[in-house]
C-alpha cells in the first residue's frame, strides 16, 4: 500500500473515532472526559480549556456556542487543516515555501505569543471582569 494512503487512512480513522465520540456525548455532561490538570489545580483556565465543548458545539453546528468555550480554537480551525494537508496530503513538497513561512520557526514564535497572550487574557477577563 502506498505510504501517502496509509497516512491518510490513518489520519481519516483517528478523526472519524473523534468525530463520532465527541458527536455522541458532551463533554459537559460526561464523567468520561479528563478535566484540565491545569484548571484543576489552580482555578485558571489554560489556552485549551473549553476544547473539548466547542468541539462538541461545532459537530452540532453550534457556532457561536463553540466561540464561547475556546474562541482560539475556533478562530484556528483553518490554520489546522492547512497543517493537516501540508503534513500529510502533499503539501509539504508541493509548496515547500508557504509551509515554512506558515509554520516555520517564525511562524512558531508569533503563534507561541499568540497563545500566551490569549492564555493570561481569557483570565483577566473571566476574573476581573
Amino acid at each position: 500500500m502506498n505510504k501517502t494512503i496509509l497516512k491518510a487512512a490513518i489520519v481519516i480513522a483517528i478523526l472519524a473515532i473523534a468525530i463520532a465520540v465527541y458527536f455522541s456525548y458532551n463533554p459537559a455532561n460526561s464523567q468520561y472526559f479528563p478535566q484540565c490538570p491545569f484548571h484543576y489545580l489552580t482555578g485558571l483556565d489554560c489556552p485549551g480549556c473549553g476544547s473539548q465543548r466547542a468541539t462538541h458545539h461545532l459537530l452540532h453546528f453550534e457556532i457561536g456556542k463553540a466561540f464561547l468555550q475556546n474562541p482560539l480554537l475556533v478562530i484556528a480551525i483553518p490554520y489546522l487543516i492547512v497543517g493537516i494537508w501540508f503534513e500529510y496530503f502533499g503539501g509539504k513538497q508541493k509548496h515547500p515555501t508557504v509551509r515554512r513561512f506558515l509554520f516555520g520557526k517564525t511562524a512558531s514564535i508569533i503563534i507561541f505569543i499568540i497563545v500566551v497572550i490569549y492564555w493570561i487574557g481569557r483570565n483577566l477577563v473571566k476574573y476581573w471582569l
